[in-house]
């Protein structure tokens, strides 16, 4: 900020606002007066309530059945290359340390385990998918 002589700097995006502001000529580093998320567009508020609803009615259908969510925000890749096969498919039994997916998170390739047992059922997201922190990634049958 000091270089480009800006004593004030606000984005929005998507749900999340920053806004940086520097003291006088004097102070020697910017302060960060607000970091809040804004609010989300009625759409989005109404997407991820019925996103809640649903997850609920499914387990109540089965309570075998569970998910397997990402641990981070990235990218999604069911095989380490396109000419590789998929790390998982429906049906496939997977163990605690089995490999599921690939996510791509500040360019480092980090192999997700899959941390239970059991039998793939469903696979919620496509390869090359941006994926959210928590986001269901597959459906599975409990061991």
């Amino acid at each position: 900020m000091k270089r480009s002589e800006l004593t004030e700097f606000e984005i929005e995006e998507e749900g999340f606002k920053l806004r940086l502001s520097r003291q006088t000529a004097n102070a020697s580093a910017p302060i960060i007066q607000s970091i809040a998320p804004a609010n989300l567009p009625q759409g989005s508020t109404a997407q991820a309530a019925d996103a809640g609803e649903s997850q609920p009615a499914s387990a109540k259908e089965d309570p075998n059945v569970a998910t397997i969510k990402s641990p981070m925000v990235g990218t999604f890749y069911s095989a380490a290359s396109p000419e590789s096969s998929s790390f998982t498919d429906v049906g496939k039994k997977i163990s605690n340390d089995s490999i599921v997916c690939i996510i791509e998170a500040m360019k480092v390739m980090n192999e997700i385990q899959a941390e239970v047992s059991g039998t793939i059922t469903e696979i919620l997201v496509e390869d090359g998918d941006a994926i959210e922190f928590g986001q269901p990634l597959f459906k599975y049958k409990k061991a």
